[in-house]
Order: C-alpha cells, then sequence, then structure tokens
C-alpha cells in the first residue's frame, strides 16, 4: 500500500533522532486504525501525502507529506479538506524536533496549548480555533 510505503519513508527521514529500525510498514494500518484517512494527489496523479483524523476528538494524528511535494501545498490542500476547516476546532502533537512541521502549523494558525512526552521524544499539542465569527 503506497500510505503505509509514504508513512514508513517519511517517518525515517523526518524523526532522525529515532532509531529506524522502530518504524515498521505495518505501523500504519495500527496507527490509523479507526481513523479517516485522506489523501491528496500532485498533478502527475501519484499521491502526495495523506492526513488522518481521529474524528470523535478532532484529533489530527498524522500529515506526511512526500519530500518531493512539501512546500507546494500538499499539506495546506489536506488541512483544507477537513470537515469544517476552518471554522472547526482542531488539535494535534507536533515533535519538538520537528521544526518544519511546527512551522508549518503555526503558519496555518495553529498555537501551543500544551506540552508532553512520547517514546519518539517531547512534543507540544497544538490547536486551531477558529477565528470568531464577525
Amino acid at each position: 500500500m503506497q500510505l503505509a510505503d509514504i508513512y514508513l519513508s517519511v517517518r525515517r527521514q523526518t524523526f532522525t533522532w529515532v532509531d529506524p529500525g522502530k518504524f515498521h510498514r505495518e505501523d500504519f494500518a495500527a496507527h490509523t486504525n479507526g481513523e479517516v484517512v485522506s489523501v491528496c494527489e500532485g498533478a502527475d496523479g501519484k499521491i502526495a501525502g495523506f492526513i488522518s483524523v481521529w474524528a470523535a476528538d478532532d484529533f489530527i494524528h498524522m500529515l506526511y507529506i512526500l519530500p518531493e511535494f512539501q512546500g507546494k501545498g500538499a499539506g495546506t490542500a489536506l488541512l483544507q479538506s477537513l470537515p469544517g476547516w476552518p471554522e472547526h476546532k482542531y488539535r494535534l502533537k507536533c515533535l519538538i524536533n520537528n521544526r518544519d512541521a511546527k512551522a508549518f502549523y503555526l503558519a496555518h494558525g495553529f498555537q501551543v496549548t500544551g506540552r508532553g512526552a512520547s517514546p519518539e521524544g517531547d512534543y507540544e499539542e497544538l490547536s486551531f480555533t477558529p477565528a470568531p465569527a464577525k
């Protein structure tokens, strides 16, 4: 499955501080179980990346984009595909060492609302709160 390959390769490329042997192709199925997964395709029809959401909590669990599509609007398109975006509140966890991802989310209106720790490292909880209606 292409999404499992994207998940594995991007994790290994991005999370350089984690032993790459801890990441496995079958992680995708386990980590997205029960989640809503949406994909973004490039102009050539190639899958550029995906977003997965635990809908019951409006929690963005994953947003992964292949390196050749990063910075070209795929991540923004996936956020915009979320139900109710941008009038709906969403939250996520972003590893502190993943500076590019944090910058992306902050640029899209997320704010740091908490902190925690995970096996992959310390993270910040980021929340998107819609602007009040005018």
